[in-house]
């Protein structure tokens, strides 16, 4: 196919050059009606590009087929069999992917334990029963790594009648599962493997990063293109190949989910984003991965700061490392990664991917340059120097995995959408769930609706509240309190 084209692009011009106006939604008419206060801050041009999709950008029937063109060129651009472009993140597009291959499945679904929010979500709306997979552990770092090709067979032999199987590969850390070998263990038993591979959309389009999923055997892959890309905040797709999957049951279950009102803005910059990778993706992501090699280098000659790479890899450990993703850990200071986000922001007005109790992280784009990446470095040698005062961060209780693996005793549907009550840290312990609980980023749920809560647990989100944990979706965020089934 012809690369150079951006069809939606082509249109949104077009739009503007025939003077096209619509006796439609969306209400402000290309801004003719916003709010002179918001034209200051925003400026015209967003609301001159937001128009509908059909009756606007196309007709009413769509016969220009501009967003269908757009994604046949994206599936082509990566090799895959098909994509579909979303404009509500890739939160939605894995809630797709899960109900087209396990919907409606009495078997359940192999999923990996350190899975985002948004696959619990997808639980929770289709009722399908998790079979969870649990992921590698590092005791000494309190770190999970994607699961072992050895785990997902072992998965396999427990629940057989499952009917396919879930992972998340780059984890939001930058490190990745042996897909090819998982995807083959999935095949070997006719069933299909979706990849949670939000974190890499920019994969597809250089060697020397980690193999991306389709590649290596998935059948659906989900992309968020905002995080890794240069698409607008909730711009996202999913890929498809093979026979495994329906693609017409994917889209249907795709079109219950999304938007009647899909931001063309979103779409457009996918369209735009995917020319820009197959004509210089490979230049702008080499000079990023050799960016990347700089930064961990000067970040590492600050004292006590350890930059993880090597740690991250090996046979208990991950099979290969994003390294445009910069994890450091700066436990050595005495001081949590939650003081270092907030003293960066307030102090250099820098803002980091993720912070917990002990690391922070520096997710690198194709964008960045020896300048900001020198600000990264002056502004992380200013708050090694101001962390020496610091007061000593609130003691946080961590589980061992064993405490941390809750027992699922009810469907996490059932359990978020049935009768509840809210409970008192000190009475939660032994009852079921009936809210996840999420320390964000990076937004893998330490409590699933359905799962039976115990004493480590709690402690450790009670603690961890009390110490800059961030829980954005319990009842409670401060953990003093549990939403349980009653």
């Amino acid at each position: 196919m012809d690369q150079s084209q951006a069809p939606l692009l082509d249109a949104l011009r077009d739009y503007h050059q025939r003077d096209r106006y619509g006796f439609t939604p969306p209400g402000h008419r290309q801004g003719r009606g916003a709010d002179p206060r918001v034209l200051e801050v925003l400026g015209r041009e967003p609301f001159l590009d937001d128009i509908l999709a059909s009756s606007g950008l196309d007709d009413r029937q769509s016969r220009g087929k501009f967003l269908a063109r757009a994604e046949e060129l994206m599936a082509d651009a990566v090799g895959a069999d098909a994509a579909f472009f979303s404009t509500c993140g890739s939160s939605l597009s894995v809630k797709a992917a899960m109900m087209a291959v396990a919907g409606g499945a009495e078997g359940g679904l192999l999923v990996s334990r350190d899975s985002h929010k948004s696959i619990v979500a997808g639980l929770i709306f289709s009722g399908v029963q998790p079979r969870w997979i649990t992921p590698r552990w590092d005791h000494e770092r309190h770190f999970s790594h994607p699961p072992s090709p050895k785990q997902v067979q072992d998965a396999w032999e427990r629940y057989p009648d499952a009917a396919g199987a879930l992972i998340v590969s780059p984890s939001p850390y930058g490190t990745c599962a042996d897909i090819a070998a998982i995807a083959d263990v999935c095949h070997a038993h006719g069933k299909p493997l979706i990849v949670d591979e939000a974190w890499g959309a920019h994969l597809p389009f250089h060697e020397d990063l980690p193999t991306w999923a389709m590649d290596a055997g998935a059948d659906v892959c989900v992309v968020s293109v905002h995080k890794m890309g240069a698409g607008f905040e909730q711009g996202s797709v999913f890929h498809l190949q093979g026979d495994l999957v329906d693609p017409d049951r994917l889209s249907s279950c795709a079109d219950l989910l999304m938007t009647t009102s899909p931001n063309v803005m979103v779409y457009a910059a996918l369209d735009g984003w995917r020319r820009q990778m197959v004509e210089r993706g490979h230049d702008l992501l080499a000079a990023e991965l050799d960016l990347a090699s700089y930064l961990r280098g000067r970040l590492a000659e600050i004292p006590d700061v350890q930059v993880l790479e090597d740690e991250l890899l090996g046979e208990e450990a991950s099979c290969d490392l994003d390294t445009t993703q910069v994890l450091m850990d700066i436990s050595a200071t005495g001081t949590s990664g939650y003081q270092a986000a907030d003293w960066l922001r307030e102090n250099c007005q820098l803002d980091l991917g993720m912070s917990d109790h002990r690391r922070i992280l520096a997710t690198m784009s194709f964008a960045d340059d020896k300048g900001t990446a020198d600000r990264l470095v002056s502004s992380l040698t200013q708050w090694r120097k101001a962390a020496d005062d610091f007061d000593p961060p609130p003691p946080i209780r961590l589980p061992s995995p064993d405490e941390l693996q809750l027992e699922t005793v009810q469907l996490p549907r059932d359990a978020f959408f049935g009768p509840t009550e809210m409970v008192p840290a000190d009475r939660a312990a032994g009852r079921v769930a009936a809210e996840q609980i999420t320390p964000y980023p990076p937004g893998i749920p330490a409590v699933v609706p359905g799962e039976r809560l115990n004493e480590a647990v709690i402690e450790y989100l009670r603690s961890g509240a009390q110490a800059g944990m961030t829980l954005p979706d319990p009842a409670d965020p401060t953990a003093q309190q549990f939403r349980v089934v009653a």
